[in-house]
C-alpha cells in the first residue's frame, strides 16, 4: 500500500461463450482483493471480464511512477483485444484516478512524455465506451491526502493512534513545502485529463454520496457539471447515507440498475462504432474501386470522341484497319455505314482516267506506233493466249491497264 508502482490481475476472465466487454477496475489504495469481489460478480453477472488494478498510495503524490502500472494495463488490454476485440468501460474508486487512471489516459492520447508504439494503444482508445466513478474523482491534494491516510476505511479503526496523526500531519507539511509548486501543476493535469476523456465520446456514470468526508458531493457535483458543459453524456446517482466506496453495500439494488444502464449504453455505442468502421472501410474499397475504373473510362471516351490520325481510325472496337490499295486506287463508294466511317479517316488521292478515248491524240499515236500496217506480221498462238488468259484470271483483281493490252496486240 505504501510503496511505489501496484499490481494487477483477471477477476474474471472467459473466453468461451458471450463476454459482453471488459471492465478495467482501478480499486482505492487500501483495499484487498476480497473487497473488489462484490463487484466483480456484479459485472461477470452482466457477461463483463474485469480486470483489476491495486496502485500504492504514493503513486497519488508521484504519478510519473504510475507510469509503469499503467504501461503493463494497456499491454494486457491490447492483447485481450487484438484476439477477441469488444468494449472496455474504466471503473475507478476514490483515489483510483489520480493513481493510475488518468496516466492511462494520458498514454493512449498521447500526451505521455515516455516514447511508446501508439498505434496499439489506439485499439484501446477505440474500444473505450464507458466511464465509471464511485465515489470518485477527488480533489486531490496534501491536506486530503492526510485525511485519506487517517480515514477509518484506510486505517481500518475508527480511531487512529496519536502518533499516527501526528506523523501524517508532518509528512503533509513536509511535502507542502518541498513540492507545492510541483503539487499545484501536478493537480492542473490531473484534471484536465480527466476532461479530456469528453473527446472519447463515451457515457459517464458517477455515484457519490452527501456523507462523503473524502469525495465532497460539491467536487463531485462541479466535475459533472464541467463534463456537461463539454458535451458529455453524464449521470449522476446521489445517495444520502452511504460512505466512502460504500454505495454498493448499503444502496444494491439501485446501484446495480445503474451500472447495468451503463454497460448497455457501452456495448450499444461500440456496435455504432464497430458498424461506422465498416461502412467506412466499404467506403474506401469502393472509392479505389472507382478510382481504378476511371482512368479507364476516360481513356475509352477520349478515343471514342478522337479525330483520325493519319489514316488510322481511332476507336474502341473492332474497326480498327488500315486502308487497303484498292480503296486508295479506284476510290470506289461502299453502300455501308461502317464504310464511310472509314472513309472519312482516309487520305483521298485523285481518281484516275476510266478509259482512253480511241480518237482523241494519245490514242491515235498509239495505234500508229502499236499496230502494224499489215497483217504478216500477226503472231497469234493459243498458248500464248491461253497463258495470258490464266495469268489474267489470277490477278483478276488489278485494275485493267490499256497500255498493256495495246502494246501485246499486233492488230
Amino acid at each position: 500500500m505504501w510503496g511505489l508502482g501496484g499490481r494487477y490481475y483477471w477477476g474474471r476472465k472467459e473466453r468461451c461463450g458471450k463476454v459482453e466487454g471488459i471492465v478495467v477496475m482501478f480499486a482505492w489504495m487500501s483495499s484487498q482483493e476480497r473487497h473488489l469481489k462484490s463487484y466483480v460478480q456484479l459485472y461477470s453477472s452482466l457477461g463483463w471480464n474485469s480486470l483489476v488494478c491495486h496502485s500504492q498510495f504514493l503513486n497519488m503524490f508521484f504519478p510519473e511512477k504510475a507510469t509503469g502500472l499503467a504501461i503493463d494495463i494497456l499491454n494486457v488490454l491490447v492483447a485481450e483485444l487484438k484476439m477477441k476485440p469488444c468494449p472496455v468501460v474504466f471503473a475507478s474508486f476514490s483515489g483510483g484516478p489520480k493513481a493510475c487512471m488518468f496516466k492511462v489516459l494520458q498514454i493512449i492520447e498521447g500526451n505521455c512524455e515516455t516514447q511508446l508504439n501508439l498505434d496499439d494503444y489506439r485499439l484501446v482508445k477505440d474500444s473505450i465506451c464507458g466511464y465509471i466513478y464511485d465515489s470518485s474523482p477527488v480533489d486531490f491534494t496534501s491536506d486530503l491526502g492526510t485525511k485519506f491516510i487517517l480515514h477509518p476505511t484506510v486505517m481500518k479503526m475508527s480511531q487512529p493512534p496519536r502518533m499516527v496523526s501526528w506523523l501524517a500531519h508532518g509528512i503533509a507539511s513536509s511535502l507542502d513545502a518541498l513540492f507545492l509548486s510541483r503539487f499545484e501543476q501536478q493537480r492542473a493535469d490531473y484534471w484536465q485529463t480527466l476532461y479530456s476523456s469528453v473527446s472519447m465520446k463515451a457515457p459517464y456514470l458517477i455515484l457519490c454520496s452527501e456523507n462523503d468526508d473524502l469525495a465532497p458531493y460539491q467536487t463531485i457535483c462541479n466535475f459533472a457539471q464541467r463534463l456537461q458543459e463539454l458535451g458529455g453524456d453524464v449521470k449522476v446517482v446521489k445517495w444520502n447515507g452511504s460512505p466512502h466506496v460504500g454505495h454498493y453495500r448499503h444502496y444494491r439494488v439501485d446501484y446495480e440498475a445503474a451500472v447495468t444502464e451503463l454497460l448497455g449504453k457501452a456495448t450499444a455505442i461500440y456496435s455504432q462504432r464497430i458498424r461506422r468502421l465498416e461502412g467506412e472501410r466499404l467506403g474506401n474499397v469502393e472509392a479505389t474501386h472507382d478510382e481504378t475504373i476511371e482512368p479507364i473510362h476516360m481513356l475509352r471516351k477520349a478515343a471514342a470522341s478522337s479525330n483520325s490520325f493519319q489514316g488510322i481510325s481511332l476507336v474502341p472496337s473492332d474497326d480498327f484497319f488500315l486502308p487497303n490499295s484498292m480503296e486508295y486506287y479506284e476510290g470506289r463508294d461502299v453502300g455501308s455505314m461502317q464504310d464511310k466511317r472509314r472513309q472519312e479517316g482516309l487520305i483521298h488521292l485523285p481518281n484516275p482516267p476510266a478509259s482512253i478515248n480511241a480518237h482523241g491524240v494519245l490514242g491515235q499515236i498509239l495505234f500508229d506506233v502499236c499496230v502494224p500496217k499489215d497483217v504478216e506480221g500477226w503472231d497469234i498462238r493459243l498458248s500464248d493466249f491461253l497463258n495470258r488468259r490464266s495469268f489474267t484470271s489470277t490477278r483478276r483483281h488489278n485494275p485493267f491497264n490499256p497500255i498493256k493490252c495495246i502494246r501485246r496486240s499486233r492488230l
